[in-house]
């Protein structure tokens, strides 16, 4: 285990590179137990047991980033868009965020699931029925009022400037 005081002596520079560190390394695992069940039991059974990892995974990050940040019961969107911004995910991958009344479009413009995928010639990750659990869950736990709908998202990709995108609704 890594004591505080190795921690308290980092610099700003080594603590960032250690965050992307572990956020790779997360990712890495989360790839290496989907491309295992991918490979013995094939797509299907690995986005199955995706889906139902996901289900869990995503209620326990939005509610300790919730908790870390401080935010409100009903955080609304911009507790949203603070939390989304320091998901895992956020320290791999490239997105923006719009917020406009009571929407907020939240678009992977660079994902480094896809682009690793790519680069081993592997099929793209067929992410859009997990990602809405993802998405969804993920939100209803920074306030219970929003609801999420795909934009664009492999395989059925609408918007080609990104690699996902999703709409949040503030109801």
């Amino acid at each position: 285990m890594i004591s505080d005081e190795l921690l308290e002596n980092m610099s700003h520079e080594e603590l960032i590179q250690l965050i992307r560190i572990y956020s790779k390394n997360w990712l890495a695992m989360d790839g290496a137990w989907f491309q295992a069940v991918e490979k013995s039991r094939g797509m299907d059974e690995a986005m199955l047991m995706d889906v139902e990892t996901w289900k869990v995974f995503t209620v326990a990050e939005a509610r300790r980033i919730k908790k870390f940040l401080n935010l409100p019961e009903q955080a609304g969107l911009d507790g949203l868009a603070k939390a989304l911004k320091i998901r895992f995910y956020s320290n791999i991958n490239t997105g923006e965020i719009i917020v406009e009344n009571n929407t907020l479009i939240y678009k992977n413009t660079e994902c480094f699931v896809q682009t690793t995928r790519k680069r081993k010639n592997m099929e793209y990750h067929p992410c859009k029925s997990v990602g809405i659990i993802e998405y969804s869950e993920f939100a209803k736990v920074i306030d219970n009022r929003i609801s999420c709908e795909c934009i664009s998202c492999y395989p059925d990709i609408t918007d080609n400037s990104c690699c996902c995108s999703w709409k949040f609704t503030l109801e």
